[in-house]
């Protein structure tokens, strides 16, 4: 669009689609590097690409809800690493990966994961 050209784009009258929770099949995965708002690196978070049945189009889960104790939390899929350079045993990513049965990342890709709504209204996985 030229700059001139959205000045006069109006509003819509079709409702946003959000997908439900359903059983997706994970199709790969990536670890990308996250940004603040300022341009600056955080840390580095799993993001999965996955097919939902309602969709054609690929989509991308990078969220999960976890036990932790006796409580549901919901967490992004942070790449960290222990003092050893592996995954922390309670970590959101561990717990993800303990749910499918998957000893690292290379083995989530193939399986059917469980979906569910966060608090904010987007899909994550269900891990509990």
């Amino acid at each position: 669009m030229e700059q001139n050209e959205y000045c006069k784009v109006g509003v819509g009258t079709k409702d946003t689609i959000s997908l439900k929770p359903a059983k997706v099949k994970i199709l790969g995965y990536k670890v990308e590097m996250q940004k603040d708002k300022t341009g600056k690196d955080i840390e580095k978070k799993v993001v999965v690409t996955c097919k939902h049945p309602d969709k054609p189009e690929n989509i991308e889960i990078s969220s999960v809800s976890y036990k932790k104790v006796k409580e549901i939390k919901q967490s992004g899929l942070w790449f960290k690493l222990d003092n050893d350079n592996m995954i922390p045993k309670s970590s959101a990513l561990a717990s993800f990966l303990k749910s499918l049965n998957a000893n690292n990342l290379d083995e989530i890709t193939g399986k059917d994961a469980d979906t569910e709504l966060d608090d904010a209204g987007y899909l994550c996985f269900k891990a509990y």
